[in-house]
């Protein structure tokens, strides 16, 4: 189902929330870089086109690359980064799904397709249906022309903001997760999608809070979600519904956006907004690469199976002593989110 023109667009950011969310930035604590070094390990995105990368997903036939793109007024484009150097290596334009409009998240099947969720409503959940779009990942690294498959997507219970698109490396069935404060849901797709007609996604029982991206280790097993102040893993169990959370160790970097495994299952590596951004791996503990706790980086607070680097109320290091600054960090966060949400909340009361 093509689009028409008179789709809506997604409202700019405003000067004063893009303040806030960069001074917010700047008091955070940095997570310094892996002692390794090559592929899959922290890297800055150095691309200037790059200034809203809001998803991750580790490219299969391309070691070491990871595909993002902008979350919106960029147009039909991906970017493959090479982790090693953090320079773009190939641009994709998609064709055959007219005018993106507020792009979230990306992740790679078992079919070794690339699913983009063009999934964002910033006024709240307005639009009474969003898109996902489906591409083969391209088996060259060179800038391109792909063809996808545009698929028009409902929520069973009503329209959605959401940022999260997550492909089960198993079934290859999409699930989305809702982005809300309190009461954000995940939902199932059909087993398969048609570009036929509308996707219906269904609840699955599952409630997740502020989830502004989500990944499935390579196993299938455990899926991981992360918001804006940190990150949890829970156990899959097939039907859709969820273990009990964990909370993992995950950097905090400003607008934290996005989150993958490594293609191995070794690290996660999380992501955020901003010109050179910075994408920071944290490895995977304890489950043989296939998800579960993490090792955060040299120097950063370490917490397998305990509240995270990035979690609220969490104050201690490896040792175990109380790290004021850290604590500064947090409130200082949760502050520019805070502020920044009430914002967007005041411009949509505004009529935009």
């Amino acid at each position: 189902m093509r689009r028409t023109s008179t789709a809506r667009r997604r409202p700019p950011r405003s000067g004063r929330a893009a303040a806030v969310l960069a001074a917010g930035a700047l008091l955070l604590p940095v997570a310094p870089a892996s002692a390794a070094s090559g592929a899959d390990q922290e890297f800055t995105i150095e691309d200037p086109r790059i200034t809203e990368s809001s998803g991750l997903a580790a490219s299969k036939r391309h070691p070491g690359v990871y595909w993002t793109h902008n979350d919106s007024d960029d147009g039909a484009y991906l970017y493959a980064v090479d982790s090693r150097t953090g320079k773009t290596v190939a641009t994709v334009t998609m064709t055959g799904v007219g005018e993106p409009r507020d792009v979230e998240a990306i992740s790679l099947g078992p079919d070794g397709d690339l699913y983009v969720g063009d999934i964002g409503d910033n006024l709240g959940g307005t639009w009474d249906h969003v898109w996902v779009y489906r591409l083969p990942e391209p088996a060259e690294l060179r800038d391109t022309t792909v063809a996808a498959t545009q698929y028009t997507v409902q929520y069973e219970d009503g329209p959605r903001d959401a940022e999260a698109l997550m492909v089960h490396p198993k079934t290859g069935r999409v699930y989305l997760a809702s982005k809300n404060q309190s009461g954000g849901r995940l939902y199932a797709g059909p087993e398969e999608l048609s570009a036929q007609g509308v996707n219906v996604f269904r609840p699955t029982g599952a409630d997740v809070d502020w989830v502004t991206d989500g990944a499935f280790s390579p196993d299938g097993s455990e899926l991981v979600l992360r918001s804006y102040l940190g990150a949890k893993a829970y156990d899959w169990k097939g039907d859709g519904s969820l273990g009990e959370p964990r909370r993992l160790s995950a950097p905090l970097l400003g607008q934290s956006e996005s989150v993958t495994y490594t293609a191995d299952g070794t690290g996660l590596m999380y992501g955020a907004e901003g010109a050179r951004s910075r994408v920071v791996r944290v490895d995977v503990e304890g489950r043989g690469g296939g998800g579960g706790e993490e090792k955060a980086p040299e120097g950063g607070a370490k917490s397998p199976g305990g509240p995270a680097s990035g979690a609220p109320g969490e104050d201690k290091a490896d040792g175990g002593e109380g790290t004021p600054a850290s604590t500064l960090g947090l409130l200082a966060v949760g502050a520019v989110v805070l502020v920044w949400l009430g914002v967007r909340r005041g411009r949509r009361g505004g009529g935009e």
